[in-house]
């Protein structure tokens, strides 16, 4: 790949970000360009108090081995920290821990039975390989393995809290990657970041801006086309551009908007633009004290607004967090359902309601402040065979490229799965090496 290239990248989260990164430390003229005011997809961030905080929840793993390179590259390593974590299940206004195998055997909702089987299914699953694991669903794999019961009590609700109503369709490979990303050391481990997933943001900006990549914020893309010539033309704020190599990170949903017919016929034709996104609702509540032992409860109860509660003061240190206990209160669900596109303030009031009648030693004095935010784009719905069936990285040999969370698959959707497959494209793109 010749450096003096010109490339365009489509969006500004950390995809785009740290495709910028490494793309302008190897010499090429780089173009990054974002719709939104703030830059980083799902790691933006609101103020609090002269602070900055995530509007969704991050965290990072002791496997996240991609993202942590990363921040050995913006020297940021030694500015990260872990904690030892827990889970817990809530069960009716109990909270079960689930952390070891005594704890599962004491799991009251399962029979004795149950729980042995769902035992066994962690351990095997954490033995067995991969194959054919994106042949069958989710849904059938854990029903073989732990039982109709189980399956129904345990499993099943922690599927429908993802996925919604398509959670039988969800290959069992998606529930074995992650399963066993979370599970990849022998105490569970959360790590943060001083200063908040903002400073990686930051720091990936200023390392592009310093090796002469040109950054644009609050700038739409439009009508991306191709010449028979092959140079790649677009329009951003009513503004022409044009790129010798066009990098495209935005969800697949938004992209059949943005192909010119051209575009479109000469790099979308067969190519599967078709999978769908789930999206979340998320509140976040600033707490005088703290709300449970566990950092993460899974809330299973239909009758429960939201699927998951994230005590992120668990994992985040005192002084990034302005000394509050952080509570995230999350609903993954269709961008077109009900539930989405009620009014985020109605769904922060049913969410406090029933937070507190759960906690009964919660009152609502002890909520100081509170914040709701809503995502389109979270996590692709998956369906059998979706590794053979997702889009491929090079869209138009030499010339068009695609990276988005659509085809990071296997791996976990998270800031490690895109900077892995960032390093992926890039060395599609010619480079042997994303640390020129």
């Amino acid at each position: 790949m010749a450096s003096a290239e010109r490339v365009a990248i489509i969006g500004g989260g950390i995809t785009g970000l740290a495709a910028a990164h490494y793309l302008t430390r190897a010499g090429c003229q780089v173009s990054l360009f974002e719709a939104s005011e703030q830059f980083g997809g799902l790691g933006t961030f609101f103020e609090h108090e002269q602070a900055t905080f995530e509007r969704f929840y991050h965290c990072m793993l002791p496997t996240d081995n991609d993202l942590l390179q990363l921040l050995t590259e913006l020297a940021l390593e030694k500015e990260t920290y872990w904690k030892e974590t827990s889970f817990g299940y809530l069960d009716g206004k109990k909270i079960y821990p689930l952390n070891t195998a005594i704890d599962l055997l004491r799991f009251s909702p399962l029979s004795m039975l149950s729980r042995i089987r769902v035992g066994l299914t962690g351990l095997y699953g954490s033995l067995v390989s991969d194959k054919g694991l994106d042949d069958i669903t989710s849904a059938q794999w854990l029903k073989s393995l732990s039982g109709e019961d189980a399956f129904n009590k345990f499993w099943l609700p922690l599927l429908k809290a993802k996925f919604g109503d398509r959670y039988d369709q969800i290959p069992a490979l998606w529930f074995w990657t992650r399963f066993n990303r979370e599970k990849g050391s022998a105490k569970e481990q959360k790590g943060y970041i001083r200063g908040g997933y903002k400073r990686i943001v930051d720091a990936l900006l200023l390392s592009i801006e310093q090796h002469g990549g040109e950054i644009y914020g609050e700038c739409p893309v439009r009508e991306i086309d191709i010449s028979q010539s092959g140079e790649i033309n677009f329009y951003a704020n009513n503004m022409h551009h044009s790129c010798d190599r066009i990098i495209i990170t935005t969800p697949l949903p938004l992209l059949k908007n943005l192909a010119s017919e051209n575009f479109h016929k000469r790099c979308l034709e067969g190519i599967n633009l078709e999978i769908d996104m789930q999206g979340v609702l998320n509140v976040i509540l600033f707490l005088d004290k703290p709300l449970s032992q566990h950092y993460w409860v899974a809330a299973s109860s239909p009758d429960v607004p939201f699927q998951g509660i994230v005590e992120t003061s668990d994992v985040i240190a005192p002084g990034d967090r302005s000394n509050f206990h952080l509570v995230h209160l999350m609903n993954y669900c269709h961008r077109t359902s009900a539930d989405f596109n009620q009014p985020l303030d109605e769904f922060k009031r049913n969410c406090i309601d029933k937070l507190c009648e759960l906690f009964p030693h919660l009152a609502r004095e002890n909520i100081k402040h509170e914040y709701a935010f809503k995502a389109p784009f979270v996590e692709p719905i998956y369906t059998l065979g979706y590794a053979t069936a997702k889009p491929p990285e090079e869209l138009l040999p030499g010339k068009v490229y695609l990276l988005t969370t659509a085809q990071v698959y296997p791996t976990v959707t998270s800031w490690n799965g895109s900077v892995g497959q960032v390093r992926k494209v890039i060395s599609h793109m010619g480079l042997d090496s994303a640390q020129n």
